[in-house]
C-alpha cells in the first residue's frame, strides 16, 4: 500500500478560469481544507506565461514559473495539475510529467477523449496514476460514481445533460421563445458562451465527456471519432415550439445504451417527455443519470462548468491522488480503457427510436396519401399527424406545416423515408427529424 505523507507538493500547469481558482482554493482556503483533511497540500509552482488572474487574486507571486523543466525536475513535486485545455501542449507537459514521476490530474476531456488510451498506458508504464473526475461535469462526481459508488452494478445507460452553454441556450428559447441567434448571444453576453461556440454547440465537447463516461461504464474502449454527434445550431424555433405543444422539452443529450448487439454512444438535439427527469435542468446546469442493474436509476446534478465547481472536482482529485486512492483504483479496476478491448459501437442506422417529423408541403389532396405510403414502405408507423400554423419566427416561408410523430422505428429506415419524400414535387423544403427519447426502462 501507498504511504500516505503528511505533506503534498503540487504544480499547477495552466491559470486561467479554474486554474485560478484551484490556486485560490489551495492558498487563501488552506485553514478550511487543513481542517478536513490529514494531508496538507502545497502549491509549489504555477506554470503560465500570463498571470492576470492570479495576480488579481493577489496570490504569491514567488510562485510563478514561466519554465516547465524547473516543474519536471523538482522531484519533491509529486502531483502535477494539467488544465491549460487543448491536445498539444498540454498533451506534450503531461507526457513529460508522467515521464518524470509525477501523478496527473486534469480536467482535458478533449485531450482524454482523443488520446486517454495512450496517457493511460504511459501512467501505468511509469508508475503513475492520472485522475480526471472534473473533465466531464465540473463539480458533479459522477466519475467517482462510475469508478467507485456504483461498482455493484452493471451499467445499461448513460443518458446527460453534460454542456452548460447548449442548455442555457436551449432553456432560453424552450421558456423565452427566443430564436438560436438572439438566445446565442444573450448566453454570449452573460460570459457563458464563447466568442467562437462550435465546440459547445456543435455537440462536440459533450462527445468528449460522453467517450470518458462510456468508456468507464462499459470497461471498453470507445472511438471519439465513431461517436455520431449533433448540435444545436441547426434547430428552429418553430420545433421547439411545435415540442411544446406535444408536451416535450428539447435537450442536447449525451446518450451510451447497452443493447444486445452493441452499445449506442451518441450526441443530439432530442424531444424527452416534461416528465422526464432531465426535463427541467435548466440554464448552465449539468444532469447525468446512470441506470445499473442492481441500484436502477441514479442522477447527478449540479454547476457542469465555471471556475469554482470544476476546481471543487480538481482539488478532490488531488485529494485522492495524493493518498493513494486513485493509484489504488488505477491498479486494481477492470475498466480503464487502455486495458480493455474495443467497444462494438452501433452506427446511427441501428438506432431505434419514437421521432418527431416537420414536413413543408403543399396544402393539396392526396400529399399525405403520398407521404404515408413512402413511410409504410419503409415499416414506419405513424403515431399522429398535426397541421400547423406557420410560426412568425420560423424560417418557413412556403409551404404548410405537418407534424409527424411515429411509434419506434429504426433510424436508417427513417431517413430512408425521409429523402424519399424530400423528393416529392409537394415538398417544399427538406424534412426536420428529431428523436423522441423515452426514460431509459430500469432493469431491477
Amino acid at each position: 500500500m501507498e504511504k500516505i505523507k503528511e505533506k503534498i507538493r503540487i504544480a499547477l500547469l495552466g491559470c486561467g478560469t479554474v486554474g485560478s481558482s484551484v490556486a485560490k482554493i489551495l492558498t487563501a482556503q488552506k485553514d478550511i481544507l487543513k481542517a478536513r483533511h490529514k494531508v496538507e497540500l502545497e502549491l509549489a509552482y504555477i506554470v503560465d506565461i500570463d498571470f492576470t488572474r492570479a495576480e488579481a487574486l493577489d496570490i504569491d507571486k514567488g510562485l510563478f514559473c514561466s519554465d516547465i523543466e524547473k516543474v519536471l525536475g523538482d522531484d519533491s513535486v509529486e502531483i502535477v495539475v494539467e488544465l491549460i485545455g487543448g491536445t498539444a501542449i498540454a498533451r506534450d507537459f503531461m507526457e513529460r510529467s508522467i515521464k518524470a514521476g509525477k501523478k496527473i490530474v486534469t480536467a482535458n476531456k478533449a485531450l482524454l477523449a482523443q488520446h486517454g488510451n495512450e496517457l493511460l498506458a504511459l501512467a501505468r508504464a511509469h508508475g503513475v496514476c492520472i485522475a480526471f473526475e472534473a473533465s466531464c461535469a465540473g463539480g458533479i462526481p459522477v466519475i467517482r460514481a462510475l469508478l467507485d459508488g456504483l461498482i455493484a452494478n452493471r451499467i445499461d445507460a448513460i443518458y446527460g445533460i453534460v454542456n452548460g452553454t447548449s442548455n442555457y441556450i436551449l432553456t432560453a428559447m424552450t421558456i423565452d421563445s427566443l430564436p438560436y441567434t438572439t438566445a446565442l448571444k444573450e448566453a454570449q453576453d452573460a460570459g457563458l458562451a464563447e466568442a467562437d461556440p462550435t465546440l459547445d454547440v456543435e455537440g462536440i465537447d459533450s462527445g468528449h465527456k460522453l467517450a470518458i463516461m462510456a468508456s468507464l461504464a462499459f470497461g471498453k474502449r470507445i472511438d471519439f471519432k465513431k461517436i455520431p454527434v449533433e448540435g444545436i445550431h441547426t434547430l428552429d424555433i418553430c420545433d421547439i415550439e411545435y415540442g411544446k405543444e406535444l408536451g416535450y422539452v428539447i435537450k442536447l443529450l449525451a446518450i451510451a445504451q447497452r443493447r444486445d448487439k452493441g452499445i449506442c454512444v451518441y450526441v443530439r438535439p432530442a424531444f424527452i417527455s416534461m416528465e422526464h427527469p432531465l426535463a427541467w435542468v435548466s440554464g448552465p446546469f449539468n444532469a447525468v443519470s446512470v441506470y445499473g442493474h442492481a441500484n436502477g436509476h441514479t442522477m447527478y446534478y449540479g454547476r457542469g462548468a465555471g471556475g469554482d465547481p470544476t476546481a471543487s472536482a480538481v482539488i478532490s482529485d488531488i485529494y485522492q491522488a495524493a493518498t493513494g486512492i486513485t493509484s489504488t483504483l488505477f491498479t486494481t479496476l477492470n475498466l480503464w480503457p487502455d486495458e480493455a478491448e474495443n467497444a462494438i459501437q452501433l452506427s446511427s442506422k441501428d438506432f431505434k427510436s419514437r421521432y418527431y417529423i416537420r414536413l413543408t408541403l403543399e396544402d393539396k389532396p392526396g400529399v399525405l396519401a403520398q407521404i404515408a405510403e413512402k413511410f409504410g414502405k419503409n415499416n414506419i408507423s405513424i403515431s399522429s399527424v398535426l397541421q400547423q400554423e406557420l410560426h412568425p419566427d420560423s424560417d418557413i416561408h412556403d409551404g404548410v406545416p405537418v407534424i409527424i410523430t411515429t411509434h419506434p422505428a429504426m433510424e436508417g429506415s427513417v431517413l430512408t423515408a425521409l429523402k424519399e419524400v424530400d423528393k416529392l414535387d409537394a415538398t417544399k423544403s427538406k424534412s426536420v427529424c428529431i428523436a423522441i427519447l423515452d426514460e431509459h426502462v430500469e432493469k431491477i
